[in-house]
């Protein structure tokens, strides 16, 4: 039975991957209920697709009683006000990253859904990439020794076509850029590997994109155990994709993850061997090649797993904001030139900005 009738309140480029996903019912438990947006042929047609009900309204659509949860995955600068108000229809919320852009946005996010007591699933799907679970295993056991450098690198193309498609795109207002949007992924993977930031210094540039945020940054980051890190991000590779990978070296190992999106194990190699090492590379490699969305798919699951059982959940309003926090240091210290130290909460303003 599909114990959870998801509706969609956004039916934009990331609403593809999980319409197909529900639509499919690819996840077990999990089917698409129905599907809502501002714009009535964007809703349609993902409607038509899978045979749903279509709205332009989400809260007509939660009154429908065609669903019982929910996914936003709208604009990021919309998700706080969104998720706010659909806390109080006491369903289970799953959003797209960033969950919001602004740090108040979020803490109003996390006191909502806490006071209506509704479970918030913030989407992080790369964390259940085959290879990334294999290496998030073997850090809990130990394996690398002393963590002494972890690195991220996202070398993606996005040429203007892709910023003209949709206004809000590179906006500080809405979006942020890549560092907000498509490197957010693999921060909060090394943030999640590596363990507390103690301090960053960044750079960036708006080298090749015609929009109001970055298109290029790097940063370095020291932890708190004393290892350091840094983050190359970019969207302006050309002519196509390069990478999004991601680096840990320890005292006792190394492991690389590379691949477009964190996805195939390239490195796995540790002073003390063990049984199974040697076919690492071959079984824990890649995704499965034949599942769309992988990562997604296995997220979803989770959610259901988490909501039929009622236990923790990986990434909750909390671990959601834990990026974001990181995030804003960035950008605070790429506009102060300086250090940042994130005991001091820095805020970057300009992010999540509501004129007027």
């Amino acid at each position: 039975m599909d114990r959870w009738k998801f509706g969609l309140v956004g039916c934009g480029r990331i609403a593809k991957r999980h319409s197909e996903l529900l639509g499919h019912k690819a996840v077990p438990g999990a089917s698409l209920g129905a599907v809502c947006d501002v714009v009535p042929e964007r809703a349609k047609a993902i409607a038509d697709e899978f045979g749903v009900p279509w709205f332009v309204d989400m809260h007509e659509m939660m009154r429908s009683g065609l669903v019982n949860a929910v996914s936003v995955l709208t604009e990021s600068g919309k998700h706080p006000d969104q998720v706010i108000e659909l806390a109080g229809y006491g369903m289970p919320i799953v959003v797209e990253k960033p969950m919001a852009l602004s740090l108040d946005d979020a803490d109003r996010m996390i006191l909502a859904c806490e006071e209506a007591n509704v479970r918030l699933f913030v989407v992080k799907q790369n964390r259940f990439n085959v290879p990334v679970i294999k290496l998030r295993d073997a850090l809990q056991r130990g394996r690398f020794g002393k963590l002494v450098l972890g690195t991220v690198r996202v070398r993606w193309c996005r040429p203007q076509s892709y910023y003209d498609q949709a206004s809000w795109r590179g906006t500080w207002a809405l979006d942020g850029g890549v560092l907000t949007n498509q490197a957010s992924h693999h921060i909060d993977l090394l943030e999640w590997m590596m363990g507390e930031v103690e301090s960053v210094q960044g750079m960036a540039t708006t080298s090749l994109a015609h929009i109001e945020a970055e298109d290029t940054a790097i940063a370095t980051l020291k932890f708190a155990s004393g290892a350091l890190g840094v983050i190359e991000a970019t969207t302006a590779a050309r002519p196509t994709d390069l990478e999004g990978s991601l680096s840990i070296l320890g005292s006792e190992g190394t492991v690389v993850i590379g691949g477009f999106a964190v996805n195939k194990m390239l490195t796995w190699r540790f002073t003390h061997e063990e049984e199974g090492d040697a076919e690492v590379l071959e079984r824990y490699s890649v995704n499965p090649p034949s599942v769309y969305g992988f990562g997604h798919q296995a997220y979803y699951q989770h959610v259901v797993d988490c909501l039929d059982r009622s236990v923790p959940h990986l990434v909750d309003g909390t671990q959601g904001r834990r990026s974001l926090q990181l995030i804003h240091a960035i950008y605070k210290s790429i506009e102060t030139g300086q250090r940042i130290d994130l005991k001091s909460a820095p805020v970057f303003p300009l992010l999540g900005r509501r004129d007027g």
